[in-house]
C-alpha cells in the first residue's frame, strides 16, 4: 500500500500510468545504455519536480511510466515535463537519433495519462506494462522490458 504524502497545505496519493510514443514509433528506445540514460533522467526529473518514478517499460517505439506526482501539477503538465526534458537530454547524449526523426521531435503528440486509484492497482499497473503487447508487434524484439526504481 501507497504511503499519503504530505505537503504544506494538504496530503494526497496520486499515483500516474503515463504512455509516451517515440515519433513515428521508431524503436530507439531499445538499447539497455539508452533505458538506462532515459531511467537515470527520469529520477533527476523526480528529484527536482518532487516526482516519485515507480516503475518503466519499453520495448523500444514506446515507454510506460507509473509515476507519483503532487498536486499542484496537472497530469497533463507532469507528462509535459517528463517529455520536454527527456527529448533534450537524449539528443544531446545521442545526437545520431536525432537524424532518425526529420522531424527533429523526440516524442509523438499526446499519449495517454490515466490515474492509478484502489480500484487499479500498482501490481495492475506493472503486470500490464510488463506483459503487454503481441509477438506480431514485435517483430523479433524481447517481451517489453520492466524497469523498476528503487525507493530510498
Amino acid at each position: 500500500m501507497v504511503e499519503l504524502r504530505r505537503a504544506s497545505h494538504c496530503v494526497y496519493k496520486i499515483r500516474y500510468h503515463m504512455v509516451l510514443c517515440v515519433k513515428y514509433r521508431k524503436k530507439l528506445l531499445f538499447e539497455k545504455d539508452r533505458i538506462n540514460n532515459f531511467k537515470n533522467l527520469c529520477l533527476e526529473i523526480g528529484k527536482r519536480y518532487w516526482f516519485e518514478f515507480d516503475a518503466l517499460g519499453t520495448d523500444g517505439d514506446h515507454v510506460h511510466v507509473f509515476l507519483e506526482a503532487a498536486p499542484k501539477y496537472a497530469p497533463s503538465r507532469v507528462m509535459q515535463i517528463i517529455k520536454s526534458i527527456t527529448a533534450r537530454e537524449l539528443f544531446k547524449q545521442y545526437p545520431e537519433i536525432k537524424k532518425q526523426l526529420w522531424g527533429g521531435e523526440f516524442w509523438s503528440d499526446g499519449g495517454y495519462i490515466g490515474t492509478v486509484g484502489d480500484g487499479i492497482t500498482a501490481e495492475i499497473i506493472r503486470n500490464y506494462i510488463e506483459t503487454q503487447g503481441t509477438p506480431e508487434e514485435k517483430e523479433g524484439y524481447a517481451q517489453m522490458k520492466l524497469f523498476e526504481f528503487e525507493q530510498p
